[in-house]
């Protein structure tokens, strides 16, 4: 069964920067989708970024966010900088176990952590 845990948010003032981190287990860093996404209350869950046989996508954030990997660690990352209060978000790491459409949508995926808060303030 896989298990995702997400940390690393918190709260921020606009321009700060945070690091998110999500811990797979039971589940092996291969080349299918590992992404991130956010949600809003009342709003669809969307794609932030994903990566794809080490291979980055970006949505909206290019420049500002960086998703990597610890193959190792069996870690993915979110490095967000310069941030801002329309960033002020849940933000859940997935993992697909199969190919399934693009990365950056959420029906690609088979496996969610349960969130972390990431709050902008100005």
């Amino acid at each position: 069964q896989v298990q995702l845990v997400e940390s690393g948010g918190g709260s921020v003032q606009a321009g700060g920067s945070l690091r998110l981190s999500c811990v797979a287990s039971g589940y092996t860093f291969s080349s299918y989708c590992m992404g991130w996404f956010r949600q809003d209350p009342g709003k669809e869950r969307e794609g932030v970024a994903a990566i794809f046989g080490g291979t980055p996508y970006y949505a909206g954030v290019k420049a500002r966010f960086t998703i990597s990997q610890d193959n190792s660690k069996n870690t993915l990352f979110l490095q967000m900088n310069s941030l801002t209060q329309e960033d002020t978000s849940i933000y859940y790491c997935a993992v697909a176990s199969r190919y399934g459409g693009s990365c950056l949508q959420p029906e690609a995926y088979s496996a969610w952590g349960q969130g972390t808060q990431v709050s902008v303030s100005s």
